[in-house]
């Protein structure tokens, strides 16, 4: 019989690919978090992942639509929410100002936030709102 934990990590692994596939690094522990934001440099959108209903279906797809756009981050960093708990944790330490939100983006330059994209915005929006939130974000803060 299958563990739970087996279970969750076969139920959750395409969740995970739709990030990574389309170029998304996974910090999966705190220490990942802590040295990728540490030396960070330029620009790095941070996608708060999650098993919910809006990240399969806007949130997910509306990021990768949104790194097509002419300007976008340099670095392109994932963590998830309720799976890999001390990574978010870590990457939420560097969120400043917003409330824990899952899915949500973090805009970050050279290590700090410079905007967020919080659940509220993702579930009551379409998908196309979604990636102009996004995209807008890059054009004002990405070269």
């Amino acid at each position: 019989m299958m563990s739970y934990e087996a279970y969750m990590s076969q139920v959750i692994q395409p969740m995970r690919d739709e990030l990574t596939r389309v170029g998304f690094t996974e910090l999966k522990t705190a220490e990942e978090v802590e040295k990728a934001f540490s030396e960070m440099k330029g620009t790095a959108l941070v996608v708060v992942n999650s098993v919910c209903g809006c990240a399969a279906g806007l949130a997910r797809p509306a990021v990768a639509y949104s790194i097509n756009h002419e300007k976008k981050p340099d670095h392109l960093y994932t963590v998830f929410a309720g799976q890999d708990k001390e990574a978010t944790a870590k990457a939420r330490e560097y969120f400043e100002g917003y409330p824990p939100s899952s899915p949500s983006f973090a805009l970050m330059k050279d290590g700090k936030i410079m905007t967020m994209i919080e659940r509220h915005q993702i579930e009551n929006n379409d998908l196309p709102t979604i990636a102009k939130l996004l995209t807008d974000a890059y054009d004002k803060y990405c070269g």
